[in-house]
């Protein structure tokens, strides 16, 4: 009798250990309404006890980043992507120049900053991927969860087709000369490729030569089996990277992070000391207010904003489940986010720095031409015609030789520095046609192009880190799927599904199917997820007790402004993009995408 005392004592003395442990202010509760903080009471302090204990051995099990600075790593180089070289530079150019830069960092403030502490504040309190924490903040939230795992799905069967593009162009790139340097001869071998000659080499390099592009979407055409097998390749080194979690992505995304700032800053150098690189800059500075005016400005800048920071898909909760819970998650929010926001700007100083020497190369191409021909048409004397006396040269032979030169005039072209500049080319056009141009014309172009292609894939690779943590997380916190397979093998599934399905993009409609998925299989669905997000947060789980779990981990409470921006800014602004999108998609009606006309070359 005395034995089975002691053991009920010992047994009660636990239950009530755990039910304190539960009840401290400082750890409000997981589960419930606005009072699940307060202390369990009755017949539930054994269920909380249970929840407690499974809390903390959980907590034990759960892998950790090596330090914070590591976790600050892997945000940068997910974060960090091919949008800040390719798609920031081209808002640039559209709406404003430096102008563009305020609506920008507003759109940072009331939306970047706040979305993205709210995010990696949840994946670290609930030290669950995006299934399971929003799960715990309310079971009929798991959808949110899903949501995110499928968007991320989708967005990694077609993203890494990019990395197998920059593989195939960095493996190109040792040759000499480059391969898009010039145009291919015709099988005849008596003058060159008729389609590349009416383009340019490297348009038909990537056209013709890299995708071999279907005139439309209905000629799907076969399998390319050079880009498959760089497509495999990518996934192949996708795998390595996160074979064993955050204890190989932890040291991979050192070199994923800091790598693309080295090769920016060698391209920075090289491009301010290439000619016509001040007339890119100056375009790229100069303001135009009036575009502030123009409501697309600000929807563009509050969209680049949300998806280079890569909210909701899951990624940042994931990589947040692995800090210690004591981690100052606002303080790298901050750095975050002005570190990706800074990435762009200096991104853009570089690209601007070589588009002004690509237009200045072609203007003054231009120019030549036309100098050339009118001092073989008219018999003129060597050095008579310069850039300068040109227009008034071509006054005087049209009033002194009408007939010949209106017979003329359909081969003189209008050459324009503006026009130049002005032609805006973003994503894929601007990667590998643009820069391409480019590096083809500066010296020692092959060690430019390896540099920037392994630049390329650093970003890619970096970004599908995160992208395939979004998925892997919630299937390893599975316990029915982490009991019976390794954490490899899961990995092995994930990255070979992929693959598979990735090989629909390598076909010569693939780049069809790229632009449709890149343009319309995550914007809405980003939103939906991220609104629910911010409302779940603030109003189901609680702002208050979302208050008391950040005190809990940081050891002070949000000021008002990340308060304010959580319940009223952001959702507003959020729900504002969803209607401009959702609108948009109803008034273009039948969605359309960009086809290759090899006929037109263009």
């Amino acid at each position: 009798m005395c034995l089975l005392i002691r053991l009920v004592i010992k047994k009660l003395d636990r239950n009530w250990q755990a039910c304190l442990h539960l009840s401290l202010p400082s750890e409000p509760g997981w589960r419930g309404g606005r009072g699940a903080g307060r202390a369990p009471a009755g017949g539930r302090q054994d269920g909380a006890a249970a929840v407690s204990a499974r809390q903390q051995e959980m907590e034990k099990a759960r892998p950790l980043w090596d330090n914070p600075v590591q976790f600050v790593f892997a945000c940068i180089s997910y974060a960090v992507g091919l949008g800040n070289v390719w798609r920031f530079p081209y808002l640039c150019q559209m709406y404003g120049g430096g102008g563009f830069l305020i609506p920008y960092f507003i759109m940072l403030i009331v939306e970047g900053m706040p979305l993205l502490y709210l995010e990696l504040a949840v994946g670290q309190r609930m030290r669950q991927g995006s299934i399971g924490a929003w799960k715990i903040i309310s079971p009929y939230l798991c959808g949110v969860g899903v949501a995110s795992v499928v968007v991320s799905f989708f967005l990694s069967m077609y993203y890494n087709v990019i990395n197998a593009w920059a593989f195939w162009y960095l493996f190109h790139s040792f040759q000499d000369p480059l391969p898009w340097a010039t145009c291919p001869l015709n099988s005849n071998r008596t003058g060159y490729e008729e389609e590349c000659e009416k383009t340019s080499s490297t348009q038909y390099f990537w056209y013709r030569q890299t995708l071999n592009i279907s005139p439309s979407l209905e000629t799907s055409g076969a399998v390319q089996w050079e880009q498959a097998l760089c497509l495999t390749l990518a996934w192949l080194v996708v795998y390595l990277c996160i074979l064993r979690g955050t204890e190989s992505t932890g040291k991979v995304v050192y070199v994923t992070a800091s790598l693309p700032y080295c090769v920016l800053i060698i391209y920075l150098i090289r491009g301010l000391t290439l000619h016509g690189a001040v007339n890119g800059l100056i375009y790229m500075f100069t303001p135009k207010l009036e575009q502030l005016s123009n409501p697309k400005a600000w929807i563009s800048a509050a969209t680049q904003i949300f998806f280079s920071l890569g909210l909701g898909f899951g990624s940042l909760i994931a990589f947040a489940s692995y800090n210690e819970p004591s981690n100052n998650c606002e303080r790298h929010a901050i750095i975050v986010s002005l570190i990706n926001s800074a990435t762009s700007i200096f991104a853009s100083i570089v690209t601007f720095s070589i588009y002004g020497f690509k237009a200045t190369f072609n203007y003054e191409s231009c120019i030549n031409r036309v100098i050339l021909l009118l001092l073989n048409a008219f018999d003129l004397e060597e050095g008579s015609l310069t850039a300068d006396n040109l227009n008034e040269m071509k006054d005087y032979l049209m009033a002194a030789h009408p007939q010949e030169y209106a017979q003329l005039l359909p081969q003189l072209k209008n050459c324009s520095l503006e026009a130049e500049l002005d032609t805006a080319v973003q994503g894929t056009g601007l990667a590998f046609i643009v820069y391409s141009e480019a590096i083809k014309n500066m010296e020692v172009s092959q060690l430019y192009s390896v540099l920037y292609f392994v630049m390329l894939l650093m970003l890619g690779i970096g970004s599908m880190l995160g992208n395939t943590a979004a998925i892997l997380t919630p299937l390893t916190d599975s316990k029915l799927i982490a009991s019976r397979f390794p954490k490899e093998v899961i990995s092995g599934v994930v990255c070979f599904v992929n693959c598979i399905i990735g090989l629909i993009f390598t076909m010569e409609a693939g780049n069809y199917w790229f632009d449709i998925f890149n343009d319309y299989a995550a914007t809405l669905s980003l939103l939906l997820i991220v609104l629910v997000e911010t409302i779940a947060v603030c109003y189901i789980y609680g702002l208050r007790r979302f208050e008391k779990d950040l005190h809990t981990m940081i050891g002070r409470k949000p000021n008002w402004y990340w308060k304010v921006m959580w319940a009223f800014a952001s959702p507003l602004l959020i729900i504002s993009l969803f209607i401009f999108y959702l609108t948009d998609y109803i008034l273009t009606g039948t969605l359309q995408y960009q086809a290759w006309d090899a006929t037109q070359v263009k």
